[in-house]
This record gives C-alpha cells, structure tokens and sequence, in this order.
C-alpha cells in the first residue's frame, strides 16, 4: 500500500476540490488521469483529513466520475492496494456490488458451485458488511454454509483450484480499501470506491460478470475496463440484477455484453433482455424475497444443491449458473447452459462441490 511519507505531485485533495471538481454538477471539470491517479494515491496514504476526503467524494458523486477517473482509480487500487493470487484455472469473476442485499436471496454462491460443478471455475469476492448498506454479501451465505472465507489471497486461488469455486476476502486481498471501511460508513452515502472495488480481479481472470442498476453505467464500466492499464478482462458481462447484485432477476434482465474482440456495435458493446418465462420459468421479483437474508439463502442454497426443491429459488440459482458458464463461453447460449446446470442439480454433482468447499 501507500506510505504516508511517499511523495506526491502537485494535486492534494483541497487543491483539487477548489480548482476541478468542486463546484458542482454542471460545472465542475473533470480531472486528468494523472490527478485522479495522485488523489487515490493521497487517500490510501491516509493523507487527506476526515472533512477534505468525505468533501472530495461527495464531490465526486455530484459531477459523476468519467470512466477515465474510475479507470485511474482502479490502477491505483490495483498497483498499491490489491494483493492478486491467481489459480491455475481460468476462472469467471464475480464481482457483486459489495454492499451487499437487504430483500432477496443471494443466488450467486449457489450458482457459483453450479458453475463449477458443470466445469466452469468462479472466484467471488466481497468484503463484511461493507457500507453503505452493510448487507448480505457472498461472505455471510458461505460463513452460514460452514464454508471458510477469511482466507489470505494464495489460499483463495488454491480454493478454486481444488472446487472450482474460490472466495477472496476484502481485508486480505484489497486491505488498502478494505482500511477506508470507517470513513466510507461516516459519508452515508456510496462513493466510487464501491464502484472500483467490484473489479478489482484478485485472481486476473479474463472474464468479469457484474451487475448495474442502469444501462448507461454498464457502458461506463466497460470503458473503464478498456481504460484500465491494470485489468487484464478481454470480456465483462453486466445485467440488471436483482437489488443491484448479481443475480438475474425473474421477469425482464437488461444485459450488456461486451468482448475485446467482439464485432458488435459501439466498441464492442452489445445489449440485450433475457426473459425467465423462456426458460420455462413463472415467477416474479417478490417470489425470491426472503425474511432472513443471511440464514434464508443458505437454507435455499444448500437444498437446492442437494435436489431438495424443485420451486422458484431452484429456477433461479439454475439459470444464474447457466449465465456464468455463459460468460466464460463454455456454452454457446444461456439454454444450453442451463441443460448443463440442470444436469449437475440432478446428478449431485453440485452438492459434491460444497462438500468439497466445507472440507477446504
């Protein structure tokens, strides 16, 4: 990480805040690479004090960051920051938004181990009740499971290796960020860092599978990706999962698909909708809502790996497996994903890969 005693250029925060970025929405400037690099820089030396830093981000929030911004920052956070570990395999990255779900079950960890068992490695990463939300996160469904997730990053990548699904926790690989976590729950409100941790890629995948709440923030985040000098994602899918995560969500999924080499419109971006009832699928948002989050999505998860339910929650876990093994092209469509997901639910393939997780 940085060092309070390191050296820096000619932008401190305040210096930034009265000169670019803080005078508000419509006329605030945005910054150069080189200032948005040196203000992250500052932050994780802990050099801004309490007021400049929570000024600077909501100053950020107000103007809204470029994806020249986010794509610097995520450089930052990835030089001085982020301690990678990479697994031998080549796996899905799963970055949900870190503040986690209040509301509905949290499908990925099942649809992770589905994934994996059908042949496709996943890594997901979170971090504990991060703000602003401080909600269910990956990290509280597998705690439930009886699965270890305060693990340092080597042993994550050796997780993967062995599973096929591996879980890297904020504080270990990311502890820069991971430092801010009081300050970020002073502000109240979310800052870019809950955008820029969410790609963070501690195990280098090439595949990145995200989440959005709006289609335009999809494109910003696969300019930041072609923007970073740090990430090496040849291709990012995004949806409009359900609270913000990512999970499909019963109904209509907005989903952004973007690929280095892809011959699609604008850049490489191509959007579409998947539809639930397709798959065979009748169910509507509320019928993935849950009392208790945390205890209730393991529940969910541990039968429905162990062929125990056949209803909604199944239905969905299986098709969010079948969009990573999507992802990372192991199919050619969401459909024949799902037959291969379909198949490990029944052959208790699935159920084999928590046992081996638990054991891990």
């Amino acid at each position: 990480m940085a060092q309070a005693t390191q050296e820096f250029g000619e932008w401190p925060l305040k210096r930034l805040m009265t000169e670019v970025v803080g005078s508000g929405h419509k006329s605030a400037d945005d910054m150069t690479r080189e200032q948005a690099r040196e203000a992250l820089q500052r932050i994780l030396a802990g050099e801004p004090d309490e007021t400049t830093l929570g000024a600077f981000w909501l100053a950020n929030r107000w103007k809204r960051n470029t994806p020249a911004e986010l794509a610097a920052y995520t450089d930052v956070m990835r030089e001085e920051s982020v301690v990678t570990a990479e697994p031998d395999c080549d796996p899905v990255d799963c970055g949900a938004n870190y503040d986690g779900k209040h509301t509905s079950a949290v499908l990925g960890v099942g649809a992770g181990v589905v994934a994996a068992a059908a042949g496709t490695p996943v890594v997901v990463h979170s971090g504990d009740r991060v703000p602003t939300q401080k909600a269910t996160a990956y990290k509280h469904v597998l705690d439930e499971l009886g699965v270890r997730t305060e693990l340092e990053p080597e042993e994550s990548a050796e997780m993967v290796d062995e599973t096929g699904f591996g879980f890297y926790y904020q504080p270990a690989f990311n502890p820069g960020v991971h430092d801010l976590y009081d300050r970020r729950d002073e502000m109240g409100v979310r800052t870019f860092v809950n955008t820029i941790e969410t790609v963070a890629n501690p195990a280098n995948a090439d595949v990145h599978l995200g989440s959005f709440y709006h289609l335009a923030f999809a494109k910003k985040m696969t300019d930041l990706i072609k923007g970073s000098e740090e990430l090496a994602f040849s291709r990012a899918i995004f949806f409009q999962g359900m609270e913000g995560y990512d999970d499909i969500r019963p109904g209509y999924t907005k989903v952004a698909e973007w690929d280095d080499t892809a011959g699609a419109d604008d850049e490489g971006l191509d959007d579409y909708e998947i539809e639930t009832a397709e798959y065979g699928m009748e169910m509507e948002g509320d019928d993935l809502a849950v009392d208790d989050v945390t205890a209730d999505s393991a529940t969910i998860t541990e039968e429905v790996l162990a062929g125990e339910r056949a209803d909604q929650f199944a239905d969905a876990i299986a098709v969010n497996g079948a969009f990573r093994i999507y992802a990372r092209q192991d199919v050619a469509s969401v459909a024949e994903g799902l037959e291969r997901a379909r198949e490990v639910l029944d052959d208790g393939s699935a159920e084999s890969v928590l046992e081996e997780l638990r054991a891990f």
